[in-house]
């Protein structure tokens, strides 16, 4: 029988269906522990997890996306490795994202990010979601199934963000046509002439062309507020940063919010005293979406790369040790979260979860993530008197088949269908 010794967490598939085992046995072995496999060090506890999102000026953001497989020119060696990787990160794959920046390039990226997720901006994002809710499910809701992830999750999620950054509506068909997620008649995601298919270059195109006739021309739209946000210094940045902003939020946003969605309506379907307690007390909602953050977080691991010798909890980590940091595993701590392989939304500490991250990285669309599930699961239940998970794709009760995507990065649903039940009048 295999041990979290001999299993490799980039490997072994049978932790695409269930990694939350493995990663208890990680945590009762020691909430910091040097695994064998890459000279990777996996933090499972809570607090030490939170203490490693703290210290960004110990630990590095360099190889969040990448992990163990950041490779440098040279040996990272010494008791301090900072100069190595602040000469060779540009080296490193998205260097030129902010999610593998760190201070003071973060701080500038991420100030230009928040200047547009404003309060106000997120307040008026509401009511595109609202009807965005119900226009995605005009689409399937008379015929009573859907597969919930392609109809629903996905084209709602990017749309949500093509609005906060003000893609204009008329352009919104051709978003979902470049996302895949509509038959394109254009050229939009085709293969290139190299045979190679980019799926995110006609967004980098399309945003370019935004900001650069935004500039020349302003207007009175959000567009506008992107085009012309500056840094905290006053500077203005050049156009590919304010593309890559874009493109960021599309990115993580999309992604994460669409995996947090199929959760939350699996659950649902899965347990019909939950979807009626719901039904009846509305305002119970908010913290549905919070507990489904911490049973079922979107993201299931973030990297870090120690600049210098340091230590958590009771372990020594050398500098130059990549550091998984594994946001699953510790919503799941019992030091800090009661009975946590139960879903519980009474808990007192439902909030404390950290499947946004923590410290300066914390996710920055985690305020829209939560619209999007409180106003998502809303709709679906106005317009529904029961939802149900379909037994001729799930398997019945007690034998229930799910997929979810094998990546060592992200936890979620490669397809939910479901039964609905219209309420009479509102299909």
């Amino acid at each position: 029988m295999s041990d979290w010794k001999s299993i490799d967490y980039f490997t072994d598939e049978s932790l695409v269906a269930d990694p939350y085992p493995y990663f208890d046995e990680l945590r009762e072995a020691g909430p910091v522990l040097p695994l064998p496999h890459l000279g990777m060090v996996a933090v499972t506890g809570y607090e030490e997890a939170s203490q490693v999102y703290r210290e960004a000026e110990t630990f590095s953001s360099c190889n969040s996306v990448v992990g163990p497989f950041a490779t440098f020119p040279v040996p990272l060696e010494g008791d301090d490795v900072s100069e190595i990787i602040d000469r060779y990160r540009t080296q490193l794959p998205m260097f030129e994202h902010m999610v593998t920046m760190d201070p003071p390039d973060h701080t500038r990226e991420r100030a230009l990010l928040m200047r547009l997720l404003t309060p106000r901006r997120l307040k008026e994002n509401e009511r595109f979601i609202s009807r965005q809710a119900d226009r995605q499910l005009d689409e399937f809701i008379d015929r009573g199934t859907c597969e919930f992830v392609r109809e629903y999750a996905q084209p709602f999620t990017m749309l949500a963000v093509a609005d906060v950054l003000g893609v204009p509506e008329e352009d919104h068909q051709r978003f979902l046509e470049g996302f895949g997620l509509r038959p394109s008649a254009g050229e939009i995601g085709a293969e290139s002439a190299d045979g190679d298919l980019n799926l995110l270059s006609w967004l980098d195109d399309w945003f370019a062309a935004y900001i650069t006739d935004r500039r020349r021309e302003p207007r009175k739209d959000v567009l506008t507020d992107l085009a012309l946000a500056t840094y905290p210094d006053g500077t203005t940045p050049d156009v590919a940063a304010v593309v890559r902003t874009a493109s960021f939020l599309f990115a993580a946003g999309q992604e994460t919010t669409a995996r947090l969605l199929a959760a939350a309506l699996k659950y649902v379907a899965e347990h019909p005293d939950t979807q009626a307690h719901l039904r009846a007390h509305r305002e119970r909602i908010p913290d549905f979406i919070e507990e489904t953050l911490r049973f079922e977080s979107p993201v299931k691991v973030d990297f870090r790369l120690a600049r210098r010798d340091a230590r958590v909890g009771d372990i020594d980590i050398p500098a130059g040790t990549p550091v998984a940091i594994m946001n699953s595993a510790a919503n799941h701590d019992p030091r800090r979260f009661s009975c946590p392989a139960e879903f519980d939304m009474d808990r007192e500490n439902v909030r404390q979860h950290m499947a946004f991250g923590r410290g300066s990285h914390s996710c920055p669309g985690g305020p829209l993530a939560r619209v999007e599930g409180r106003i998502s699961l809303e709709r679906v239940l106005d317009r529904t008197t029961d939802i149900r998970l379909s037994e001729e794709h799930h398997g019945p009760a007690g034998a229930r088949r799910f997929t979810y995507d094998p990546t060592w990065l992200m936890r979620g649903l490669t397809e939910l269908h479901l039964e609905l039940t219209p309420v009479p009048g509102t299909g």
